[in-house]
């Protein structure tokens, strides 16, 4: 008998059997938000916040807590370092639905003809120091519905402020969403929900004296200082139900989450 002529397909199917189960542990991998697989050293960022829905999404330059309920964030964190500031002029992107989150991010044309921007949360000009960092922050995973002179206005004040005190302080955490309550207006086929606050926590972990600063700011047209919007973190804890900041000593925390001041940082 010529056992050739059923060796090889044999082999041939077994191989084909082993390429599929491969390629669906990778997928499976790639796909991975819940919590109890998130470590630090995956995520990039030591600080991660708790997620109040279970679905933490690893992204190579930031890191989310998406709401299923709400199509969008509830946080996103990254660190901003002094040499993340650049000047590259990329191409702006399309935006693109997250596939990372299990049942993916809200589609883009949610926002078309809403009278909201897509709002970004991690901003683009904060992930100009290299293309494909750029190019992460239009996943609408990392986009809130924002009105427009809210986005351009004080919220835009706040981005540049923020990278200012990367280059002035080399090194901050930053913490940012919207609101996200039961009684919010939405957008879209998907009901994308529409904050009425936005929230930004930065951390500078300094050894020598590390510093908290947090604000909230209403989703509105304003007109008045950024320092006017200073809260404590604790505030918008209770707010949020989420614990920022649970990885740092206990005293250290507790102080810091309960400071509503702008002192050490320059304004």
């Amino acid at each position: 008998m010529n056992t050739r002529k059923y060796i090889y397909p044999i082999l041939i199917i077994l191989i084909s059997i082993g390429f599929y189960y491969f390629e669906k542990k990778i997928d499976q991998h790639d796909n991975t938000s819940d919590n109890d697989n998130v470590t630090p050293e995956e995520s990039n960022f030591y600080y991660l916040p708790t997620s109040t829905t279970g679905s933490i999404i690893i992204h190579q330059y930031y890191s989310l807590s998406y709401s299923e309920k709400h199509e969008q964030a509830e946080w996103v964190a990254y660190e901003l370092k002094k040499e993340h500031i650049a000047k590259n002029n990329f191409k702006r992107p399309y935006f693109e639905e997250d596939h990372k989150v299990k049942s993916s991010s809200a589609d883009w044309r949610n926002y078309k003809k809403s009278g909201y921007n897509k709002g970004h949360l991690c901003p683009a000009a904060d992930r100009t120091f290299s293309k494909k960092a750029f190019e992460e922050t239009f996943l609408t995973s990392n986009i809130s519905p924002q009105e427009y002179n809210f986005n351009s206005g004080i919220w835009n004040s706040l981005e540049q402020k923020v990278r200012t005190w990367a280059k002035t302080y080399n090194k901050i955490y930053v913490v940012t969403g919207g609101i996200l309550t039961d009684d919010l207006s939405t957008i879209g086929y998907e009901h994308v929900s529409v904050p009425q606050y936005f929230y930004k926590i930065v951390f500078d972990n300094s050894p020598k004296q590390p510093k908290m600063i947090a604000f909230l700011i209403p989703h509105e047209d304003v007109d008045q200082k950024l320092s006017s919007f200073v809260v404590s973190v604790d505030h918008i804890e209770k707010l949020t139900q989420i614990d920022f900041f649970s990885k740092l000593e206990d005293s250290l925390e507790k102080n810091l989450e309960a400071t509503a001041s702008t002192k050490g940082w320059s304004f």
